[in-house]
């Protein structure tokens, strides 16, 4: 099975597709090869999202805030838009599959909001790991 690659986007590529991304690759590396970019990257991680996923036991090796510029977005097989724009106003479509997830910004909020939120995402991560690996069960009928 290929994992399929799915690039979470949101705003500051600071919060949420940060902890998408390393939430995708802790609980589903089998079926997602995770990557994220911001439409405005603020060019760090807040300290809460590191802190939050630590709580988790979950780790961010190697990544760090950037652009979708700076990221192979046609290289996506699954566009994950947690912007809060509607996607097809943000990608040109062809470019792949774009989900919106409305999903709250933390960034700047407590630590309760950034641990609300991560649970959100880990729960959407979770169901859409299952799904790709239903899809995956169906192909290799």
């Amino acid at each position: 099975m290929t994992p399929k690659r799915v690039l979470f986007v949101c705003v500051g590529n600071s919060c949420r597709s940060q902890m998408a991304e390393a939430l995708a690759r802790h609980h589903a590396s089998d079926v997602i090869e995770p990557s994220s970019a911001g439409i405005s990257p603020l060019g760090t991680i807040a300290d809460e999202t590191r802190k939050t996923l630590l709580e988790r036991g979950v780790r961010m090796p190697g990544q760090r805030s950037k652009g979708t510029t700076e990221t192979d977005v046609r290289a996506a097989q699954l566009i994950i838009n947690m912007t809060g724009i509607h996607g097809g106003a943000l990608f040109r479509s062809g470019i792949a599959p774009v989900e919106d997830w409305e999903v709250t910004d933390p960034y700047g909020d407590d630590m309760g909001v950034y641990r609300r939120v991560c649970d959100e995402i880990e729960a959407r991560i979770i169901e859409l790991a299952a799904r790709l690996r239903t899809e995956e069960q169906r192909k290799q009928k």
